[in-house]
């Protein structure tokens, strides 16, 4: 297995220990997850540079580093999805949206087929880490400030807004990203 390949199954194991250090209780808990999270989304980043510049792409890869990501984004969201940060149609959405497509990925690969991720897609893998991002740092600064008693409900209010207006995008991306997916792989797809 070369570096890259390391770098996406260690992607998977760092999203275990998020969902573990996350569902501690206070500040440091959630302070470690965030760092685990930017650690996870950074090895994404990594291995897609490693893979290219040094010739490491592979079959493998293709398939394992998209469900990688997968595993990384669904289980960010299903945690603020149960502390009701998020809304269970976002979610469903998402969830949707991703065993669709890896679905056809797997059974593509089954007639011996490979169908690559396509460019919407890296955006919206991208979006999705990044409103996780920001919905981890919003944890964060509420867990810091409540240290405080100072917390604020327009504070709330405000940062559940703009988790909303951020989700709304961001499911917009997703479903534009599975359609274009869908639609730059119909050729194949038929042949299926």
């Amino acid at each position: 297995m070369n570096l890259s390949n390391k770098l996406t199954m260690t992607r998977i194991l760092l999203t275990f220990i998020f969902m573990l250090v996350f569902s501690r209780q206070g500040l440091l808990p959630k302070i470690l997850a965030l760092v685990i999270f930017t650690a996870a989304a950074l090895s994404d980043l990594f291995d897609g540079i490693i893979a290219k510049n040094k010739n490491m792409v592979t079959d493998f890869g293709r398939l394992m580093d998209p469900i990688a990501d997968k595993i990384l984004v669904l289980a960010a969201f299903a945690v603020f999805l149960q502390i009701q940060l998020i809304e269970a149609w976002m979610f469903m959405i998402i969830v949707s949206r991703e065993i669709l497509i890896t679905s056809l990925r797997l059974f593509a690969l089954n007639k011996g087929r490979i169908l690559s991720a396509v460019r919407a897609g890296k955006h919206k893998t991208f979006s999705q880490m990044a409103v996780i991002f920001y919905i981890l740092l919003f944890i964060v600064v509420k867990e810091s400030v409540k240290a405080y008693s100072v917390w604020n409900p327009v504070w709330e209010d405000f940062f559940r807004q703009s988790i909303n207006i951020l989700m709304f995008l961001t499911v917009g991306l997703t479903l534009y990203s599975g359609i274009s997916y869908l639609w730059e792989n119909r050729k194949i797809i038929a042949k299926l």
